[in-house]
């Protein structure tokens, strides 16, 4: 239904997430910081979210951060692996089949939030 990711940079999560992905955010009017999260247009399948500062103490610096893993799926996992060090990110897990499914690989973001990628290929064994 929905997803937050949790920065302890708002803007350069938002500079990340829209330079890989091509999301569109866009601050939220009310009271709170937050910003939504548009992943895809209207008409295909997705899930969109939000964006807001990480409350709390920030942890230390090089250490991963996470709650739960969301898996983001890509057309390309070699060309998305490219453009996620490109913009700041990391690659945590190079890219790994899963038979029958197709490749994944585990990454993180400028704030240091663990996600995941992957590209659907029944063909991989």
């Amino acid at each position: 239904m929905h997803f937050e990711i949790y920065a302890g940079n708002i803007a350069r999560a938002k500079k990340f997430y829209q330079d890989v992905f091509g999301w569109k955010i866009e601050r939220s009017e009310g009271s709170m910081e937050y910003w939504n999260i548009t992943t895809g247009k209207e008409d295909e399948t997705g899930i969109d979210g939000g964006l807001m500062k990480r409350q709390g103490m920030e942890p230390k610096a090089d250490t991963p951060i996470s709650t739960y893993i969301c898996t983001i799926g890509v057309q390309d996992i070699d060309e998305y692996l490219i453009r996620i060090q490109k913009h700041g990110g990391k690659i945590t897990m190079e890219k790994k089949p899963i038979s029958g499914v197709g490749w994944y690989a585990y990454c993180l973001d400028t704030e240091r939030n663990i996600f995941g990628i992957m590209q659907q290929d029944p063909r991989v064994r």
